[in-house]
């Protein structure tokens, strides 16, 4: 059996992530948690089936990847096996996304901070990907959107393939609108007016995201800004609101003399797009004071005209 481990830096005092991998020789048809079992003989079968079930562990065949969850699963000659093994995060426990609304072929979700929107190579089961799978008895979980993991908010997500083309395409075509809510540090207002728009380019690709200030707390130091996105770049929001100087509070990466024990202050609030299956305008929206919020739930619109919204309720 070809066997192979790396050691990935890991933070000082935490066990380091380690990456196993092997192929399964000529003529053997071992399950999955035995050959695991050998690949990484430090690690009790208890810890690699939750590896398993955590989505740690993928299986290499033909050229392609997949998760591999199953611990008796039979392997096959010229399989390989890896397991990303990063203890941090395999006993992480996630907080918990909630299903707002069910429409059939795609579904609205309330993402708390603090939870992935999909999982990465080391694991899935803190993400909202893997969350709505198990709550919808393993439908398909097609992503539309994405939401930071310090960020809060309204989510959609499709369940066949066909939705999430037409969301995705919608979503492409800037034919969406997504309502934001941030609160950010200083007075945006007087120092760039009181709406406005950011159009620098993020990772060499256009980005345009439009502002409008709310109100004002002397005491906070703080200005509640309603936002829009026409694309969607990574950190859009928080990039472009450092670039004027008025970084969101408490956002970890971007800006300085704006950290707080809050957490990120940053919601997605709303959304209108196009129904995948019917083509009728859907307009969803959250009351921003239900998520800490001042603010009243925001307009929707789409091709200019005004929707009567859905008022989900987390």
């Amino acid at each position: 059996m070809e066997m192979e481990a790396h050691r990935t830096p890991g933070e000082p005092g935490g066990a380091a992530p380690r990456l196993f991998q092997g192929t399964v020789p000529p003529g053997e048809h071992p399950r999955a948690v035995d050959f695991l079992a050998a690949l990484a003989p430090g690690l009790s079968r208890r810890r690699l089936k939750e590896a398993m079930a955590k989505g740690a562990v993928w299986l290499g065949r033909q050229g392609r990847e997949r998760r591999l969850r199953r611990a008796t699963y039979r392997l096959r000659p010229g399989d390989r096996l890896l397991l990303y093994h990063d203890p941090r995060i395999l006993e992480r426990e996630p907080p918990r996304a909630r299903l707002l609304h069910d429409a059939g072929r795609w579904s609205a979700w309330l993402k708390p901070p603090g939870l992935l929107t999909q999982g990465s190579r080391w694991g899935d089961h803190s993400s909202l990907e893997r969350q709505a799978a198990r709550l919808l008895g393993g439908r398909p979980v097609h992503l539309v959107q994405r939401l930071d993991r310090e960020a809060g908010g309204l989510l959609v997500v499709a369940h066949d393939r066909g939705a999430a083309a037409r969301l995705g395409e919608q979503l492409r075509r800037g034919e969406m609108d997504k309502a934001y809510l941030a609160e950010v540090l200083g007075d945006l207002a007087a120092s760039h007016g009181p709406e406005g728009e950011v159009a620098v380019p993020l990772d060499r690709k256009e980005a345009l995201t439009r502002w409008r200030v709310l109100a004002w707390d002397p005491e906070r130091g703080a200005s509640l800004v309603a936002l829009r996105i026409v694309t969607g770049r990574r950190h859009q929001i928080r990039r472009h609101l450092e670039i004027l100087g008025h970084p969101v509070l408490g956002d970890p990466r971007y800006g300085r003399r704006n950290k707080n024990r809050e957490g990120l202050r940053l919601a997605a609030v709303g959304l209108a797009f196009r129904d995948p299956a019917s083509g009728r305008p859907v307009a969803l929206r959250l009351d921003p004071r239900r998520l800490g919020f001042p603010a009243p739930p925001p307009e929707l619109r789409l091709d200019g005209r005004v929707l009567p919204a859905v008022e989900l309720r987390p």
